[in-house]
């Protein structure tokens, strides 16, 4: 494999690309021009069985390693990426879609995300715990063994190497599964880190529809399971893995609100909600979905939001628009259908609304307002350009409506009053946040959700928890 796009892409199991059992290829497509881009293997069950026991033996030999020796080699990953980052970012939006400037920031976010488990790989350390004169009790952190990697189709490569890089420098190995409709991404991260030293069979990929997700999400030799994606996937990755009683980590997506207080900068949340809703055409689990606005500023909040949405500039991704098409057709008529709804159950659609009679799977960046919590829009997520403008007359209001949700992912407050934000920091049920911005954090900070958002934390030094088991030592000294 090379970084120039290939006809037919194999699977890549213990370091070299390999056949499916199946014989299948499927075609993954361009969202913007709706034209083949490559095929790829079709795994099948039997094929993830040769790459998890490919992980098992590389893994044996991985978790003994210096873990200096571990960080030292996430390094030269990082390096990698970087060298390789132009190219890369190209791969990224022709399968994905999103525009070729904000595909790069996600490649250098990559690499930093190699960098930050790098310097942690040496920093991993158990606890000593008092337990009397007559004993000594230390524990120590393992790596559970094989990590099942089931990732989504909206920042494909960034997310592999989130699951990646902590899974490595806990020591363990990893078979990823990208989502069927961008698989190029995941195959040629794999194929960087194999070249940089990665020793064979401690990154695999198998490609496909559902066969190779469901096999190893229910494996008896997958040890934990990071899982990103609907709530519906989730809950049978659930029942999958119950079976096995394997680990898993979660994050289900989110319907996040930001709320915005009369005294907020408007000028500061409008721009920060237009990132939060728009960027990736709004197919980022902690999008700006709902934006909870004061009535004291309502109408000038809708006035606002809508002229910057009416500026955007539709286009594909490798002419670096403002804003590119959805990742593929199916999901661009779900968009459409929550938009239709929206209107049938009363919101006021304030620009927007139309998929623009061209090829590619594009829709324009769309506001509702006289949007009541209690209507889809409003509770289901979108994963689209789609903002809700949710009126609100006081605190207690805000934060209702803010919680009305199944989920909890992130979350936004803007106030000029610090006393304000913190006190609604401590009600809102979200995993994240935000504070007179949008998308804030960095690679050190934690990411995940409440409710039904998610179960456990990526990012940060908190990734380790889903990468490491803790094994307790208890020695009579008496």
């Amino acid at each position: 494999m090379s970084l120039a796009t290939q006809e037919r892409y194999h699977l890549f199991i213990d370091g070299e690309d390999a056949a499916p059992a199946g014989e299948e290829y499927r075609t993954t497509i361009d969202p913007a021009t709706e034209k083949p881009i490559a095929e790829y293997a079709a795994a099948t069950a039997e094929d993830v069985d040769r790459a998890v026991a490919a992980a098992q033996r590389a893994q044996a030999e991985w978790e003994t390693k210096d873990p200096g020796e571990r960080g030292a080699l996430l390094r030269d990953v990082a390096d990698a990426v970087r060298e390789n980052a132009n190219r890369l970012a190209e791969i990224e939006t022709r399968d994905q879609g999103k525009p070729l400037g904000y595909a790069k920031q996600l490649i250098q976010g990559a690499a930093a995300t190699f960098d930050f488990y790098a310097g942690a790989a040496d920093k991993i350390q158990g606890d000593s715990i008092p337990i009397g004169e007559d004993g000594v009790d230390f524990t120590m952190r393992e790596p559970y063994g094989v990590s099942a990697q089931i990732i989504p189709w909206n920042t494909p490569l960034n997310l592999t190497a989130q699951g990646i890089a902590p899974a490595l420098a806990a020591g363990n190995a990893v078979v990823v599964k990208p989502a069927p409709t961008t698989p190029l991404p995941p195959l040629h991260l794999a194929e960087i880190c194999t070249e940089a030293g990665v020793p064979d069979g401690l990154i695999n990929v198998v490609t496909g529809a559902t066969e190779p997700g469901a096999a190893l999400s229910g494996h008896e030799d997958v040890d934990t399971i990071s899982f990103t994606g609907s709530v519906p996937t989730g809950q049978a990755v659930m029942e999958s893995a119950a079976k096995n009683i394997t680990p898993v980590t979660l994050e289900l997506g989110g319907k996040n609100p930001a709320v915005v207080m009369p005294d907020a900068d408007l000028e500061g949340a409008v721009t920060a909600v237009q990132i939060g809703i728009f960027s990736n055409t709004g197919q980022i689990c902690a999008a700006a979905d709902r934006a909870i606005v004061h009535e004291d500023v309502y109408d000038e909040f809708v006035e606002m939001i809508v002229e910057r949405a009416e500026g955007y500039e539709l286009g594909a991704g490798m002419d670096d628009p403002d804003m590119g098409p959805l990742n593929h057709e199916a999901h661009l008529e779900e968009v459409m259908d929550y938009i239709e709804t929206g209107i049938e159950e009363g919101a006021t659609l304030e620009t927007g609304g139309e998929a623009p009679d061209r090829d590619g799977y594009f829709v324009e960046p769309t506001v509702f307002s006289d949007v009541d919590t209690g209507m889809t829009i409003a509770q289901e997520e979108i994963f689209g350009p789609v903002l809700c403008v949710i009126p609100f007359s006081d605190q207690d209001e805000a934060i209702e409506i803010a919680n009305d949700i199944e989920l909890g992912l992130t979350s936004g407050v803007f106030s000029q009053d610090l006393d304000t934000a913190l006190r609604m920091t401590k009600e809102i049920e979200a995993g994240t946040v935000y504070v007179n911005q949008w998308f804030g954090g960095s690679t050190a900070t934690p990411f995940g959700g409440y409710k039904k958002s998610g179960i456990g934390r990526e990012m940060g030094m908190y990734a380790f928890e889903s990468h490491l088991q803790t094994k307790n030592v208890c020695i009579d000294i008496s």
